[in-house]
């Protein structure tokens, strides 16, 4: 292996471990949302948390079943 293939190789992995730190903090980001709305946080005070928009948020977590 050269050194373009060493490289080539290490990019790879450095994506692999960026993308499963993406989801990881993806779900536990949607985990908190559902949190929030259970606690009676509206999707619009999230959404400015967050940065996301509102309909984002009110799509993850929709207004929990009375």
């Amino acid at each position: 292996m050269d050194d373009l293939d060493e490289r080539i190789v290490a990019a790879a992995k450095k994506r692999i471990r960026a993308e499963a730190a993406f989801h990881s903090a993806d779900a536990d980001l949607r985990e908190l949302l559902v949190e929030g709305r259970a606690a009676g946080k509206g999707p619009s005070h999230m959404a400015k948390l967050t940065g996301f928009t509102r309909e984002w948020v009110a799509k993850i977590a929709p207004a929990p079943k009375s």
